[in-house]
């Protein structure tokens, strides 16, 4: 398993694309990555003896696109059978929370609310709760719009009813913002992987095994106390 991992890195170093996008995994201030994700990647670039090079990322749309462009090695991502056709999964490491954000005036109270003739809803493109929505929508109008921030400011601007995300990242925009609530039901959860970026690359196998050793000796839940 040790050997099959060392493979993932190239001359010592190990590309990993980090989606700062996504609060409840991975936070950046001042340009230091910290989080579950950050923490897991130079967790496995130690123990593979490797330096650990963060390819930064915005939205995991833009992340799932660059799978077959040879600008990373592993990443992060969330579990989706679409996506499982071009990438491989581990076993989910954490699953979160996605809710909508909307204005505070609405008459929405929870997420079901939000599904009716004449909302319109945003979301970030390509992300996992976008995927959730083209699928369950039934009445509500899907509007797509770029990375979670750019969706987020849309948002704020005027645009839309409501706007889909993590938990912890519309709290992260919005907390300060009178006019705006963030819905206290859930609309979809959303079970995080590491991922590599070709479906049938054999070492998935490892970095399960990876995963799996990073859950049990209690680092998974370090991480996300710390």
């Amino acid at each position: 398993m040790q050997a099959e991992l060392r493979t993932l890195a190239r001359d010592g170093v190990l590309r990993v694309a980090i989606n700062t996008g996504n609060r409840a995994l991975v936070q950046n201030e001042g340009g230091t990555l910290t989080g579950i994700s950050p923490a897991l990647a130079q967790r496995l670039a130690e123990e593979i003896g490797a330096r650990m090079y963060p390819v930064v990322y915005s939205g995991a749309g833009r992340v799932f696109e660059d799978a077959d462009r040879d600008k990373w090695d592993i990443g992060f991502l969330a579990i989706d059978p679409m996506r499982a056709e071009k990438i491989a999964f581990t076993q989910p490491y954490i699953v979160i929370e996605a809710t909508y954000a909307v204005r505070s005036d609405a008459t929405f109270k929870d997420v079901e609310d939000v599904d009716a003739e004449g909302v319109r809803v945003l979301t970030s493109t390509g992300s996992a709760y976008d995927m959730h929505l083209t699928k369950s929508l039934q009445h509500a109008t899907l509007e797509r719009s770029g990375t979670p921030p750019e969706s987020f400011e849309e948002f704020r601007a005027g645009s839309c009813n409501a706007v889909a995300g993590v938990r912890a990242s519309l709290e992260g925009a919005f907390a300060a913002a009178p006019d705006i609530r963030i819905l206290s039901g859930v609309l979809t959860s959303v079970r995080q992987a590491m991922v590599l970026p070709n479906s049938t690359d054999p070492r998935i196998t490892a970095l399960n095994d990876f995963v799996a050793r990073a859950i049990e000796s209690g680092f998974v839940d370090a991480a996300q106390r710390a």
